[in-house]
């Protein structure tokens, strides 16, 4: 098996879900450092290009999107379970709260607080995050913070019950959803240590999840990333679901493939899987070579070219 490469920046809280799966699981894996802004032009050239981070790159397969990246590693590293007490589903309907009921206040609170942040980082993120209005973001600072708290203590409510994880005794993929936009609030969110002192349970629970740790981590140019891409095919398989939508679909059919949410960059290639769970489309690059690029199906518009 192709070692795990993890595109990446250390300041993402997306990736921190990623890095913190590697620890769960106790996996070694290699690390490219891609810029906080675009151009990208060594990942696009894998992803043909998606904007968001991280991407999770495993020989000749792309791996787009945190919850694809998760059931990916799970398939392929299924001791220990992300998923203990059979809490799978549960765990992925629990993905849509936390990215977007809990992240998406949060890193408005981040952007809008931190007045130190580059001009850049600034421009870059007013075009990647849509569902923003940058133009009143000050005004909105008091109603963000009150959203944000609530979900912090909802969280706290979940860990009532003194289990040591929100699934029970068992760390999962549970935790790592929850945990995420915790660890962006500290440090980013101007007030951060008044937001989450009044919580003992989500703090304790917090310093649990965060002593998972990272797997063994090496660094990797992002050169050698390009090569392993061009001299290892992919092993992904066809198929496209009987009842898939669009119905007029089939494999080879050219398509584009976009996020509904924020970074709605459309990836074009061709169809190789289309199912209730995954999404996987193949493509060639000059730099690259010929790859497969893996979503979810859940959060994506698939469009006939």
């Amino acid at each position: 098996m192709s070692d795990i490469i993890l595109h990446h920046f250390d300041i993402s809280p997306f990736a921190e879900k990623a890095r913190l799966i590697f620890g769960l699981k106790g996996l070694s894996w290699q690390s490219v450092e891609i810029p906080l802004v675009m151009p990208k032009p060594d990942l696009t050239a894998l992803t043909g290009g998606y904007r968001k981070t991280p991407v999770m790159q495993i020989g000749g397969d792309i791996y787009c999107d945190t919850q694809r990246i998760a059931m990916e590693l799970e398939h392929r590293f299924p001791e220990p379970t992300l998923f203990p007490g059979h809490s799978r589903a549960l765990s992925f309907a629990f993905a849509h709260w936390s990215d977007s009921a809990i992240f998406q206040p949060g890193s408005a609170l981040a952007l809008g607080t931190n007045a130190a942040l580059p001009d850049d980082i600034q421009a870059d993120r007013r075009e990647f995050f849509s569902y923003m209005d940058f133009d009143s973001l000050e005004d909105q600072l008091p109603h963000l913070f009150s959203q944000f708290c609530a979900h912090l203590h909802l969280l706290e409510d979940m860990l009532a019950d003194d289990n040591r994880y929100l699934g029970g005794e068992q760390a999962g993929w549970l935790d790592i959803l929850g945990y995420f936009p915790v660890w962006m609030c500290k440090g980013n969110i101007a007030g951060s240590d008044e937001l989450l002192a009044p919580l003992p349970r989500l703090n304790a629970w917090a310093d649990r999840v965060a002593a998972i740790g990272h797997g063994q981590r090496s660094e990797l140019a992002a050169a050698d990333a390009l090569a392993t891409a061009r001299s290892t095919a992919s092993t992904a398989s066809a198929e496209i679901a009987a009842d898939a939508w669009p119905r007029n679909l089939h494999e080879g059919s050219a398509v584009t493939v976009t996020p509904t949410d924020y970074g709605t960059v459309p990836v074009a290639g061709n169809l190789l899987r289309l199912t209730h769970q995954d999404i996987a489309i193949a493509r060639s690059d000059d730099r690259a070579g010929d790859v497969v690029v893996h979503f979810p199906r859940a959060g994506y518009r698939v469009e006939p070219q």
